[in-house]
């Protein structure tokens, strides 16, 4: 188990350096992220199975002022997490966002979402990789779980690819977009990471 002090210096960190991959950087949004991030989220084919359409500038602005990134890792809240391309010389341009709700705990739902001209490029996979090296190492957490439609072929296969245990098939629970979808509950338990 992660000492208390090791724990609020892994969140700190996480707050005020951010996670480095090879290629990218993860850390809480900036202001100048979000007119990029309310722009591939307005996108028809990322929005396809999201719970949000038209998203707008105000609607980036509004989650972006909703989260208090000094309560990151506090049980029952969302934040959302920058993916940053760090190839060039400045850490500007967003490719993608990462989601994590601290359900309790010792729990974390995570989801993730690649800019469309990014996407195909394994983004995904090194950032969400890094998130768990990060919610099992680092912060000690039992189990992270992601929920995505069943229709969504991509995050399925990557959520395999990643070794999640497809847990659940939740049959016609959601009523979104005008009709009832399914969807998967994938899970991780850090003694299978």
């Amino acid at each position: 188990m992660a000492s208390t002090l090791g724990l609020s210096k892994a969140l700190h960190n996480m707050v005020n350096n951010g996670l480095t991959t090879q290629h990218f950087m993860l850390r809480p949004f900036q202001r100048a992220d979000l007119k990029a991030f309310a722009a591939y989220r307005a996108d028809p084919q990322v929005a396809k199975y999201q719970s949000w359409s038209d998203y707008s500038d105000s609607d980036a602005i509004t989650l972006y002022e909703g989260m208090d990134y000094t309560q990151f890792g506090a049980a029952g809240n969302w934040f959302q997490l920058a993916i940053v391309s760090t190839a060039g010389a400045t850490l500007t341009k967003l490719v993608g966002d990462l989601a994590l709700h601290f359900i309790d705990e010792q729990q974390v739902e995570i989801g993730f979402t690649i800019a469309p001209e990014y996407q195909g490029q394994h983004i995904a996979f090194e950032a969400v990789s890094a998130l768990l090296d990060y919610l099992f190492i680092e912060l000690d957490k039992h189990r992270v779980i992601a929920v995505t439609d069943t229709q969504n072929l991509a995050s399925c296969r990557l959520l395999e690819k990643l070794h999640f245990r497809r847990e659940a098939h939740y049959v016609k629970n959601t009523f979104f977009k005008g009709a009832w979808g399914d969807e998967y509950l994938y899970a991780m338990l850090k003694n299978e990471y």
